[in-house]
């Protein structure tokens, strides 16, 4: 695999990772539960309903996304992603903080999946794999001429990447906070990553707009 081939699929593994470093994203509530439950067993067990429920909302993106690219023409496609990217992250800029899903400690797992899946979707996190996927389709389509089902086998692919690199990131980041129980580092030293994916939405959005 050359290194054309290979840099989109790091980039879906460093997206995913950015996501499980986000507390908005889980690690936060699987903590929480955690220490509410005094086990570390409902940490670990937390993270498959987080993992999956965001695995879903990024799924949904994705396959909207191959679907609607074989049918629209690449420029616009492309130009429609860039307006699509800009205008999420400035309504996640502006109004983003205002809507939260709040379910308590005492949630099962379908309501954790589900509150996961309501995260991912508000935080556009499948928006920002828009620009990832359009390369990887344009290198199978160099290669050979690549039908539906190849596309979807990719994004397929891409879906699983992603949530795994997120369900490591979390699982580590969780674990590491629970052990130390160290949540005063939100309040004193945690990056606002809610703005800087909020930046990069817009950013990814103007960079396709302008190349």
């Amino acid at each position: 695999m050359s290194a054309g081939e290979l840099g989109p699929w790091l980039v879906l593994i460093a997206l995913g990772a950015f996501h499980g470093l986000n507390p908005a994203m889980g690690w936060l509530f699987a903590v929480a539960l955690g220490l509410y439950r005094h086990s570390r067993k409902a940490v670990l067990l937390s993270l498959v309903p987080i993992a999956l429920g965001h695995a879903l909302a990024i799924a949904v993106v994705v396959y909207a996304v191959t679907v609607l690219g074989m049918a629209v023409d690449a420029e616009r496609f492309r130009v429609l992603s860039g307006m699509l990217l800009i205008g999420w992250g400035v309504y996640h800029l502006l109004y983003g903080h205002r809507h939260r899903l709040h379910i308590g400690l005492r949630t099962g797992l379908l309501g954790l999946a589900a509150w996961s899946f309501v995260m991912a979707t508000a935080h556009g996190a499948g928006m920002m794999l828009i620009p990832v996927l359009m390369p990887l389709e344009q290198v199978g389509e160099h290669a050979h001429h690549m039908p539906a089902t190849d596309s979807l086998l990719i994004a397929t692919l891409a879906v699983l990447v992603h949530s795994l690199a997120m369900l490591v990131v979390t699982g580590i980041t969780a674990l590491a906070v629970y052990q130390g129980a160290s949540l005063d580092i939100l309040r004193r030293d945690w990056i606002d990553l809610d703005l800087v994916w909020s930046a990069a939405l817009i950013g990814i959005g103007a960079w396709l707009l302008l190349t």
